[in-house]
């Protein structure tokens, strides 16, 4: 039974400290494992998961040394603990920070259904540019008119569609 919780205990451990030493170089690495992602609920994140084996292992020696709790008594105790712990992570430290994280990255097909302004006239039969509001920027893009006629600068225009760095706008009426 101690060992279970000594394990648990270790891992989690280890895995504050490589966290904190190589957090940066790894990172950059974790894209490699894109394929491992766990698509479930929100709270299953792996600062949480990890914090809640944690507190497991450390709970449960603590518990079955000094508690007159049985063993099944001290692995139920302790799954409560680390689970009431892990929620804790989740709602006052990750999703603040999930919350405040801002970027200025996007996908091209993020545009699609954007409106726009023209800023360089659009021939008919050739190109121009918009400027998209993105989030708290503004990009400009090439523009081609989806329905194929002049469309002047200045003009509010939606963007119907997105091809390679090219989008496709036409006039908001």
């Amino acid at each position: 039974m101690e060992a279970i919780f000594w394990c648990c205990l270790a891992f989690g451990t280890l895995m504050a400290i490589v966290t904190l030493v190589f957090g940066d170089l790894l990172d950059g690495v974790s894209s490699w494992f894109d394929w491992l992602t766990i698509d479930g609920h929100h709270l299953i994140q792996p600062v949480v998961l990890a914090g809640g084996i944690t507190v497991f292992g450390g709970a449960g020696l603590l518990l079955h040394r000094y508690s007159p709790m049985a063993a099944a008594g001290v692995y139920i105790a302790s799954a409560a603990l680390a689970a009431a712990i892990g929620a804790a992570m989740y709602f006052v430290y990750v999703r603040p920070m999930k919350a405040s994280e801002n970027s200025v990255g996007f996908s091209m097909h993020d545009l699609e259904g954007k409106r726009a302004e023209v800023l360089t006239s659009i021939p008919a039969t050739g190109f121009g540019e918009v400027l998209v509001k993105i989030g708290a920027g503004h990009t400009n893009q090439i523009a081609e008119s989806f329905d194929k006629e002049d469309v002047p600068s200045g003009t509010e225009v939606v963007i119907v569609r997105v091809r390679g760095e090219v989008v496709y706008v036409s006039r908001l009426d």
